[in-house]
């Protein structure tokens, strides 16, 4: 995974219908990507871009980039013999916080985190065993206005539920005693009949503006052409219930493109907000999965995704 003044349910209601009602995409036509990234984050620093995901069986791979356009690999941030998780390393996220950088990520369906002095690496696995015991994925790091650091995400609980806990001050484990659950399967879009067994909610990122967060996700099986992303928000992390809109799915099948889903919001080096995706690597197949930006920007009303979805190309 203070008290605030209590919002009603239709106060809420309002705010998720006045954000999706501003939500809109508009996109073109665009080139095969080559960036081979699933579940893909992006680290701006030193007027560069360092970007990883979800691609090698050996470890965490990070690539570089100062336009967005044209990526170059580095190699392996993580790799296998410096985590004890023998294999499937996922949807890595990294912080620069204490004069150190921190990866959340996850291996063999368990959280872990790593640190090191450089975004390059090598990053090394902090402690012995994995942040839970329990099998769970997809971690992502937000720390609200007040300082409170706070990790969101999949626990494996009749299917994939969005979960959040409270961090130490070390940022490498969890006050398990916040643990509280925030979303899990609710709405029709989120099951695709093709894949009836799976029960979906994961990849979760939180924004705050206005006082309200908003946490976007992906639903359906990875493997689904629906694969796509929601939005839930709410005023009290500590305290409050999290409503998914009624306008969801917001980002599905996007411009010829399937598979649309597990994300992360950055701002780039002109100040503007950035998606990055990923999607599946064409209408017929879904791997290597390729990696995919769309701008972003808040309005007085919302956030609205921009005009065109830019398809990076490795040198």
């Amino acid at each position: 995974m203070k008290k605030r003044r209590s919002h009603s349910p239709l106060i809420l209601i309002m705010l998720i219908g006045i954000f999706c009602c501003h939500l809109h995409m508009e996109a073109r036509t665009v080139k095969k990507s080559q960036l081979p990234l699933a579940d893909p984050y992006v680290l701006v620093e030193n007027n560069t871009y360092y970007a990883y995901g979800t691609h090698s069986d050996h470890g965490i791979e990070v690539y570089t980039s100062t336009d967005l356009k044209n990526w170059e690999c580095k190699g392996l941030a993580l790799k296998k013999e410096d985590v004890t998780a023998r294999r499937w390393y996922w949807a890595p996220e990294v912080y620069h916080l204490k004069g150190k950088y921190y990866m959340f990520f996850s291996g063999d369906e368990h959280l872990y985190v790593a640190t090191s002095d450089s975004p390059l690496g090598p990053f090394k696995q902090v402690g012995d065993s994995p942040m839970l015991a329990v099998g769970s994925i997809d971690s992502s790091l937000f720390i609200d206005d007040d300082g409170t650091p706070y990790l969101f995400f999949v626990l494996f609980n009749k299917g994939n539920a969005i979960w959040m806990a409270e961090l130490n001050d070390d940022l490498t484990t969890l006050r398990y005693e916040t643990l509280r659950e925030c979303i899990k399967v609710s709405q029709a879009w989120e099951r695709d009949p093709k894949y009836p067994g799976s029960i979906v909610n994961e990849g979760p990122i939180i924004l705050k503006r206005n006082d309200t967060y908003y946490m976007t996700y992906s639903a359906n099986d990875y493997q689904s052409k629906l694969y796509g992303i929601g939005l839930a928000t709410c005023r009290d992390l500590k305290n409050g219930t999290w409503e998914k809109s009624a306008h969801n799915p917001i980002f599905q099948s996007v411009d010829g493109l399937v598979g649309t889903g597990h994300h992360s919001i950055f701002t780039d080096l002109k100040g503007q907000l950035q998606m990055v995706f990923h999607a599946h690597n064409s209408n017929e197949k879904i791997h290597p999965r390729l990696t995919y930006f769309v701008k972003t920007k808040w309005s007085t009303d919302g956030l609205t995704f921009g005009k065109h979805i830019l398809s990076p190309k490795l040198r």
